[in-house]
């Protein structure tokens, strides 16, 4: 949910700019076709910052601090290789569709920009299907060099794969036919569908040491209560990263940030452990990991305050999903959890309004004043608006800078909260 106002129906060509209907026939030509349209340049001086400060930790562990057996880091680092095709590839394939989607009306307005030019600019929307696409064959073909066909790993990374690839579709039909929230809600179980069919791993949960004398258990099996469990992480996951948006570049800068934390969390966990089955549930989390945060990072080069173009649903379901398949199949859903405490917090903070208990409005967005560029809070209940209530007015450029701060030292905190609690906790 990004913070805009929607124009994408076709039917109704005449009103593509909304309360700024073409005065001529040109304009309006142009409105639709997108012939003339310009995309703004990438911010690739931004990226370059971002990937340097998210990824060194990763590729030191990978490389040099910890002693990775090399038939593991050789497919690591092909997906690593391919995933870098995968964000030039992104970048180029960005302004393409941005020019198709004009054509058909798919465009918004930035509401945190109403009341000054850059409010009346039409931005291309919903181009998180680009990453998406691109994310899938950087995925596929990354099989060629890394599995056999009597792999075992192979059934569940196509399963994973199929899920994506569902939640994708599902969020673009979102973006385009704007699908009720209460519905949206439930998308998510369908596309997890081909995951929960395919799994055939473990379905036991280790007893935290201090309750095993409460419970005379160390390791207790879920059963068929565990796919539940999964299904329901995916639908908290997906809509999750939705619902904590509304400024430019924080969907996806929230995606990238905890993406580096699964990355980190992987490379420490194979580094640790001797287990050779336990190294291919965290390579196989590497192995999506890699290319998602590669393509988003091609994304947000465009999507960074002052956005260019919109994601849409498309993404922030196809980014949600994806993190939830490799926190399910590299069993470290407990840590994703706390990866995703901003968005646990936000998502407490949206409950009476999600819930009708209050009243929830279109748009739950901080108050834009013209005259200062700043935003105020209002009374609606997202992480965004609380944050602004307790720190006071920002400019939304500022304001997502320490939203990703907030989500940074978050992950960071889990990490803490996991070396503490080792040896004592599980």
């Amino acid at each position: 949910m990004a913070a805009r106002k929607r124009a994408s129906s076709v039917t109704n060509s005449a009103k593509t700019a909304l309360s700024e209907p073409a005065s001529s026939p040109t304009e309006l030509k142009t409105a639709v076709s997108g012939e003339d349209f310009r995309l703004a340049p990438p911010k690739l001086g931004v990226i370059f910052v971002i990937s340097s400060l998210l990824c060194s930790l990763y590729l030191y562990l990978l490389c040099f601090h910890y002693n990775v057996d090399n038939e593991l880091k050789r497919p690591i680092l092909i997906n690593a290789g391919l995933s870098l095709v995968g964000f030039f590839v992104t970048l180029k394939l960005i302004p393409v569709a941005a020019r198709y989607v004009l054509r058909r009306n798919m465009f918004g307005f930035d509401i945190n920009k109403r009341g000054t030019p850059q409010g009346e600019v039409k931005v291309p929307e919903s181009l998180g299907i680009v990453v998406g696409i691109v994310f899938l064959i950087v995925a596929i073909v990354f099989q060629f060099f890394n599995f056999t066909e009597d792999s075992v790993w192979l059934v569940e990374y196509n399963a994973a794969l199929a899920s994506i690839c569902f939640m994708i579709l599902l969020g673009f039909v979102d973006d385009v036919l704007d699908v009720p929230w209460r519905v949206k809600l439930l998308l998510p179980s369908f596309a997890t569908l081909p995951l929960l069919m395919a799994y055939a791993g473990h379905t036991t949960i280790v007893i935290p040491k201090p309750l095993v004398s409460y419970i005379g258990l160390e390791v207790f099996d879920l059963g068929r209560i565990y796919k539940l469990y999964m299904a329901l992480l995916a639908v908290f996951c997906t809509n999750s990263i939705n619902i904590h948006a509304g400024l430019n570049g924080l969907e996806i800068g929230q995606t990238v940030v905890i993406a580096a934390a699964i990355l980190i969390h992987n490379v420490m966990q194979i580094g640790a452990s001797v287990d050779t089955e336990y190294h291919q549930a965290h390579a196989f989390s590497i192995y999506l990991t890699q290319p998602l945060m590669a393509t988003s990072l091609a994304m947000l080069a465009y999507n960074w305050y002052p956005s260019a173009v919109f994601v849409g649903d498309t993404y922030t379901v196809f980014a949600g999903m994806t993190m939830a398949v490799v926190g399910i199949l590299g069993h470290f859903s407990e840590t994703l959890l706390i990866f995703f405490l901003p968005q646990v917090l936000n998502f407490l903070l949206s409950l009476p309004q999600l819930a009708g208990i209050v009243k929830c409005p279109r748009h739950r967005l901080p108050k834009f004043d013209p005259a200062t560029g700043q935003l105020t809070g209002t009374k609606d209940g997202t992480l965004v608006n609380v944050y602004l209530r307790i720190f006071g007015r920002k400019s939304e450029k500022s304001l997502c800078i320490h939203l990703l701060v907030f989500q940074a030292l978050a992950c960071a905190f889990c990490f803490m909260l996991r070396h503490f609690l080792a040896g004592w906790y599980k």
